[in-house]
């Protein structure tokens, strides 16, 4: 952990650097040269850094950018949401959710919440961010997997069975498979009591300028609130929401 602190202190100080020498970026991260040099070649292996041989300075690497560009494009996408997830929420009485795909290396992946807009009612469903949701469990995690390739989400299923959160859930990955097929068919995702007993889910995707699933919109709640018949209503209701947040973002599907 003192190692990762350190790394994280040496990046920074070449974020506000911009470019500098070995001793300058070592001043500024409060370390010996020695260590900030081994720091900083970690960092050059991994991307995060460069090093022009030539004049001897460090500058911040690729990756390091492409890190910051994907914290800019949540943000992006959290701004574009926000106002039509309120509006959701002031229509339906009940709380709504955005999540977007994570991945955790080794072809894992997770359905991560960035942004929640908690409905009025006294007895709601609360979701922090940063929250995971599994992927066959949930309807965003279904929403985002069936954007995917099948041999990627072949890999992020493995070979079974799935953790069962409730009797409803399907834990076979060819049942999961089944169900992904339905849901690019119709568009959306349903959590029938999958991930928790007496609660529904309703999720749509959040297409971006390149037609590409950006996000997965969800409004969730009890059974009794979101009966069947009250399903269409749901559902219009966070399908229009999701393709005003995707004509923010530029889709024009």
């Amino acid at each position: 952990m003192r190692t990762l602190e350190r790394g994280l202190n040496v990046l920074w100080a070449l974020s506000q650097l911009g470019e500098a020498p070995l001793s300058a970026i070592a001043r500024a991260a409060g370390l010996s040269a020695s260590t900030a040099s081994r720091l900083l070649d970690t960092l050059r292996q991994q991307g995060y850094a460069d090093w022009d041989e030539a004049s001897g300075l460090y500058r911040v690497g690729l990756r390091a950018f492409q890190v910051g560009a994907a914290f800019n494009a949540a943000q992006s996408l959290v701004r574009a949401a926000g106002a039509e997830m309120s509006a959701l929420v002031a229509e339906l009485g009940e709380s709504a959710n955005l999540a977007v795909l994570r991945p955790l290396g080794g072809g894992r992946l997770e359905a991560a919440y960035v942004h929640q807009v908690e409905g009025p009612q006294l007895v709601r469903m609360f979701t922090q961010p940063g929250a995971s949701a599994p992927l066959h469990a949930s309807g965003v995690g279904k929403v985002l997997l069936a954007s995917r390739p099948e041999d990627e989400v072949r890999a992020a299923l493995g070979a079974g069975p799935l953790k069962a959160y409730t009797p409803h859930t399907l834990t076979a990955p060819d049942a999961v498979l089944a169900e992904l097929d339905k849901v690019r068919r119709e568009g959306y995702a349903l959590d029938e009591q999958e991930r928790e007993p007496g609660v529904r889910c309703v999720a749509a995707p959040v297409y971006g300028a390149g037609g590409e699933v950006w996000a997965a919109l969800s409004v969730s709640a009890p059974t009794s609130r979101l009966s069947p018949e009250q399903l269409p209503v749901f559902l219009n209701a966070t399908l229009s929401a999701a393709g005003r947040i995707g004509t923010r973002l530029g889709w024009t599907g």
